[in-house]
């Protein structure tokens, strides 16, 4: 959480506070890390929406099921209550491939579960569409892993934009892309594409979690 903890003294500093908070979500270490310690102000009465994005391909959070499952493919690990896609769902493979886990860390997807944090998925060709836009902006290439979650907040300031309404809103820089040139190539070159969920494997994979 240092990174969250540090995220909230600059805006101490700053004398501002964020309206919503911004992370792309793996198996959630990175985005918990910026996160919860916004939450624990939100526990307390503060008025902040925090938002994890993930991919449509690998949707953890916005499809999975919760429900106990192993951690690990084998079926080695202690069985963890987390939303899953079953520990044998294997995903279609894409670029942000830090983001292909099939769970999520228990105690995020309890704060999912309960609603304290909200969850959201994009396909990749929207997200490195969004990544250029930063890019572009900011001189910064990076990762489609955090592109994720730029890419929630340029819809969230589309919003804005339609109501009427100013807003802060911090996300994660959480990772360059230097060594994710070849993707970017692909998406200008046009080659790149959205890989839909195989509901049928989903419904495998779902089939063989254990019994509990």
């Amino acid at each position: 959480t240092v990174v969250g903890l540090e995220a909230k003294k600059q805006f101490e500093v700053a004398g501002d506070y964020p309206d919503i908070v911004i992370g792309c979500v793996g198996g959630g270490s990175n985005f918990s890390g910026f996160a919860f310690p916004f939450l624990q102000d939100k526990f307390n009465g503060k008025d902040v929406r925090v938002i994890a994005v993930e991919p449509t391909s690998c949707p953890t959070l916005t499809k999975g099921l919760y429900a106990y499952d192993f951690g690990d493919v084998a079926g080695l690990t202690p069985l963890i209550k987390m939303h899953t896609l079953g520990h044998t769902f294997v995903p279609p493979k894409i670029h942000a491939g830090g983001l292909r886990y099939h769970g999520d860390a228990p105690i995020l997807c309890h704060l999912v579960k309960n609603g304290f944090i909200e969850a959201q998925a994009y396909p990749q060709r929207s997200v490195f569409e969004a990544a250029l836009v930063f890019a572009r902006s900011e001189g910064i290439v990076m990762a489609p892993e955090t592109a994720h979650a730029f890419r929630s907040v340029l819809d969230e300031v589309e919003r804005c934009k339609q109501e009427g309404k100013e807003k802060v809103i911090a996300f994660n820089l959480s990772g360059h892309g230097n060594f994710d040139l070849g993707a970017y190539d692909e998406y200008l070159n046009g080659n790149l594409q959205d890989y839909a969920l195989p509901e049928d494997e989903l419904k495998r994979a779902l089939s063989e979690l254990p019994k509990v």
